[in-house]
């Protein structure tokens, strides 16, 4: 069978996507059960909490809706493929191929395009910078350089998986993509 079967009870292929399965829902529900660093964290922390500090901070920074959208929904393929460390997933460039299939067809359903070359940066410059900080209070790992500028307070206490996928849900309904001719909306 190639295809998974997801908590709304879709059957999807991750790598032939049908961006008419691609269901918010289901990244809301997954990606709170998800855990940061592949669980090796000094507590938990999941990936669907790293998407809405993202968004949180791409909104704190000014940033269009679009982008904080972008930010909420960065990760989003993880629900479908899991969350491999980066230095693992350097040296699988077919699992990133998909996953980079994956997420353009996540953001052009749910942005109306892919991201563009800037877009990219700024939310990895945001994605990098939350990086920094998971590193340092979840892993007690002291990070090079200087602490990087948020314009959000990060809180690392545990929430239960249905309030964060409540808070997902609330941040994408707040943010998704309308056609008004005003992305900031």
């Amino acid at each position: 069978m190639s295809t998974i079967t997801t908590y709304t009870r879709k059957h999807f292929d991750p790598v032939h996507p049908d961006p008419g399965l691609l269901c918010v829902e289901d990244f809301a529900h997954a990606l709170p059960m998800i855990c940061r660093g592949n669980g090796h964290v000094t507590t938990f922390w999941s990936v669907g909490e790293h998407c809405i500090c993202c968004a949180k901070e791409a909104a704190a920074r000014g940033y269009s809706r679009r982008l904080v959208l972008a930010c909420l929904l960065h990760d989003a393929s993880e629900c479908y493929m899991s969350d491999v460390p980066r230095p693992l997933k350097q040296e699988m460039p077919r699992y990133r191929e998909i996953e980079d299939h994956l997420l353009s067809v996540i953001y052009e359903k749910y942005l109306g395009s892919d991201l563009t070359a800037e877009e990219q940066r700024m939310m990895k410059q945001i994605d990098n910078d939350l990086l920094w900080y998971d590193l340092t209070n979840l892993l007690e790992e002291p990070q090079a350089g200087d602490a990087p500028k948020l314009h959000i307070t990060l809180d690392y206490a545990v929430r239960p998986f249905d309030a964060v996928e409540k808070e997902y849900l609330e941040l994408f309904e707040q943010y998704q993509y309308r056609e008004t001719g005003d992305e900031r909306r």
